[in-house]
């Protein structure tokens, strides 16, 4: 079989069976003999991995695989001493303080380049988050293997839980994730990482001070944890097309995301993807106002998929939710020491001020901009990116039936939350509402490590279909497959 030695400016390439593009000019100059050009054949994105890149990906995953065979012969022990070590060395000070300067280093490149930095920054409560999410792990009895076993008196049939194998895990620059995703361990698996490139450095240092120190101390293989070191997004096509992957997990914007989920699946990986976020909360006319406002206020107090993004307030009741609602805006904007930002579907009598222009607080700085914009109904279910200053969609409804309707429609189909003080409501609310999570207050709730005191991998929306036997959060602990082992005792058994 031929290779691919070089592109032609204008060259057709077939996708999805039945449609074509065309090599721009570019890709055309950039490609060399040895690179990759991966066809999205959802979309005919042409996505080209240089050889280094690939090369590189290739590694990575080849040090874990090796280390995923190694690590069927490991104690537990090894596991949990790994965590204990990890933990230790990301709460000495000495140590985190390399740590701390290269992410200082990150945060101005990307504040130099008007980037987002609040996931970005290694704030002291994500270092402790970080400690507590391996000390969590430590902790964790780990399951029993031996899940059923079906006796049929001269032999018999056993369920046994196995680590699904390397675990492919590209994230956008959250440093906190490392700590979450190397849970994977504890289940049997190993993990290849791709972060993203403003948390690139921040990354090597704590694999430098931290990581692979611990997996050294612990016993157990270095490539149980590869970090795959390129700043290109390409890295993380390459990656998510090695067929030796157990499963990709993708988590970041969402149509980055969902780009890598079309490669992963198209090279048979299996995926679970966590990308567009946003919550949604809905008012019953029989709110208490004092409850709106309150969740409104403790939905926003950054911006993560689990925020606040859409409320939808029910008519009947919109003359005592209206002031409440914006008051706990305007509370989550003063801790912040920003100004609010809303969006406004549809005709909603708002005090004069909320039309006034103010300085909104954006990644690449402060811009003078209308504090209300109103938008067309089919936006709704966009999300919003903020820095400082909390951003909402705001729309008045005609009943909670209405406003489910649109949350099915058009949101990713992640988090909805009812404020009503009836029983009745929330029942009827559950059973019509398309949501992978679903609450009665704020909707930050939402969260591995709170509220299953599990660290998260990533929140899995139903964007793309509901999931096939697994909550929406994904952790490491949850990540197995089953082994079926027969054991005879009469030699002479047979059908």
């Amino acid at each position: 079989m031929e290779r691919l030695e070089r592109l032609e400016a204008g060259m057709p390439i077939l996708y999805g069976s039945d449609r074509m593009t065309r090599v721009p000019s570019d890709l055309a100059d950039a490609f060399r003999a040895g690179d990759r050009l991966v066809v999205v054949q959802d979309t005919g994105d042409l996505l080209h991995i240089p050889r280094d890149v690939w090369d590189s990906a290739a590694d990575a995953v080849t040090a874990a695989d090796n280390a995923f065979r190694a690590m069927a012969a490991t104690d537990q022990t090894a596991v949990t001493k790994f965590f204990d070590a990890f933990a230790a060395r990301l709460g000495d000070d000495a140590l985190f303080a390399e740590i701390a300067e290269a992410n200082q280093a990150d945060v101005a490149a990307a504040r130099a380049a008007g980037r987002s930095v609040t996931r970005l920054e290694l704030t002291d409560r994500m270092r402790a988050d970080m400690v507590a999410a391996l000390t969590i792990w430590r902790d964790l009895e780990p399951a029993d293997d031996l899940i059923d076993t079906v006796d049929h008196g001269r032999w018999r049939v056993e369920l046994r839980r196995a680590g699904l194998g390397v675990i492919g895990f590209v994230f956008e620059g959250r440093p906190n994730v490392f700590a979450d995703a190397t849970g994977v361990l504890r289940s049997g698996n190993t993990v290849v990482f791709r972060i993203g490139s403003a948390a690139l450095v921040t990354a090597r240092a704590i694999v430098a001070a931290a990581l692979e120190p611990a997996l050294m101390e612990a016993g157990l293989p270095s490539g149980a944890v590869s970090l795959v070191d390129s700043p290109s997004r390409a890295a993380g096509w390459a990656m998510f097309s090695d067929r030796r992957l157990g499963l990709a997990v993708a988590r970041g914007s969402g149509a980055a995301v969902t780009q890598l989920g079309a490669v992963a699946r198209q090279a048979g990986i299996p995926v679970s993807l966590h990308g567009t976020g946003g919550a949604w909360i809905i008012t019953s006319p029989a709110a208490d106002p004092e409850a709106v406002e309150a969740a409104v206020y403790r939905s926003l107090d950054r911006k993560v998929c689990n925020t606040l993004n859409t409320l939808a307030l029910v008519i009947d009741g919109v003359e005592a939710h209206l002031p409440a609602a914006l008051s706990g805006l305007e509370r989550a904007a003063r801790d912040r020491g920003a100004n609010p930002k809303l969006h406004l579907v549809g005709d909603v009598d708002l005090p004069e001020v909320w039309w006034n222009e103010a300085p909104i607080k954006r990644a690449e700085g402060e811009i003078i901009e209308p504090v209300t914009e109103s938008i067309p109904a089919d936006r709704l279910g966009e999300e919003w990116e903020w820095e400082e200053s909390p951003e909402i969609t705001l729309v008045v409804v005609g009943s909670i039936d209405e406003a489910v309707a649109e949350f099915n429609r058009q949101s990713p189909r992640f988090i909805a939350s009812l404020i009503s003080p009836d029983p009745a409501e929330h029942e009827a609310f559950y059973s019509a509402i398309d949501a992978a999570f679903v609450g009665n207050g704020f909707t930050r709730w939402v969260d591995g490590q709170y509220a299953l005191e599990r660290p998260e991998l990533g929140l899995s929306n139903w964007q793309f279909g509901r999931l096939l036997g697994r909550g929406g959060i994904l952790s490491g602990d949850g990540i197995y497959t089953i082994r079926t082992r027969m054991v005879q005792d009469d030699p002479d058994q047979g059908r």
